[in-house]
């Protein structure tokens, strides 16, 4: 199982400081390569068309710095996808996007979503990017996002995570994530995952089968404060080592 750093909240500490400048601190070119070389597998940013952390600039750097995988979330909106053309990421996430949201709050619906999200699909792939939806581990949500061809989906975690911190005995969302996961599998789809992750809360996840990898980032972010960032990626990684798929 590999590990996505998410470094969005790394921008959003320099944009509290430095918003509407051509320059900042911290650099998330150097933050990216310090998760890469403690071993994450990936660079996973947001870029929300209200623009609150993640910037085009970002974009552009980061794509040229990334060494592992860039994996862009997005709306699916004519703006975002035409900045996704122009980059080239190596994954594009299409994630819901809220402006008063602090931060994605739910699965995409891609089930209302078949035709526009088709067509988005098509033209990111034909420019050799993958495509993954970000959906809630519901049936109807998978079976819409194998008639679209994406070839991820990411399960959305967040009420996984939940129930873990209020009552760790429930395993009902867990459940979920178990029969959505075989479901995007035997529909051709690999699996990804992410939202409200933690180093407690993630070995919990070994029962879900297929999952190739996790999308984390506030908590790696808020552990970096206390142990630094290359420390709090090994630390995570050290928590998903003994996934068996």
């Amino acid at each position: 199982m590999k590990l996505g750093v998410n470094i969005d909240h790394i921008a959003t500490l320099r944009e509290a400081r430095y918003r509407g400048l051509a320059w900042g601190e911290p650099d998330l070119v150097e933050a990216a390569a310090l998760c890469e070389r403690a071993g994450a597998h990936g660079i996973t940013i947001h870029l929300r068309e209200d623009r609150r952390h993640i910037q085009d600039e970002d974009v552009r750097r980061l794509r040229q710095s990334v060494r592992t995988r860039l994996n862009l979330e997005m709306s699916n909106t004519p703006e975002i996808v035409d900045i996704a053309l122009r980059t080239r990421p190596d994954i594009v996430c299409i994630v819901p996007e809220r402006r008063k949201e602090v931060t994605t709050e739910g699965g995409l619906d891609a089930h209302g979503q078949v035709e526009s999200l088709t067509a988005t699909r098509r033209r990111l792939n034909a420019a050799g990017i993958e495509v993954s939806l970000f959906i809630d581990p519901d049936p109807a949500q998978v079976e819409a996002s194998a008639r679209i061809g994406a070839q991820f989906v990411e399960l959305h975690t967040g009420a996984f995570a939940e129930a873990h911190r209020t009552d760790p005995s429930d395993g009902s969302e867990l459940d979920r994530l178990v029969k959505a996961a075989r479901l995007a599998h035997a529909a051709g789809l690999a699996v990804n995952a992410g939202h409200g992750l933690t180093v407690a809360n993630v070995p919990r996840l070994f029962d879900v089968p297929h999952l190739v990898e996790l999308n984390i980032g506030h908590h790696i972010v808020s552990r970096a404060l206390a142990i630094g960032l290359p420390a709090a990626v090994t630390e995570m990684l050290n928590a998903m080592k003994l996934y068996a798929g």
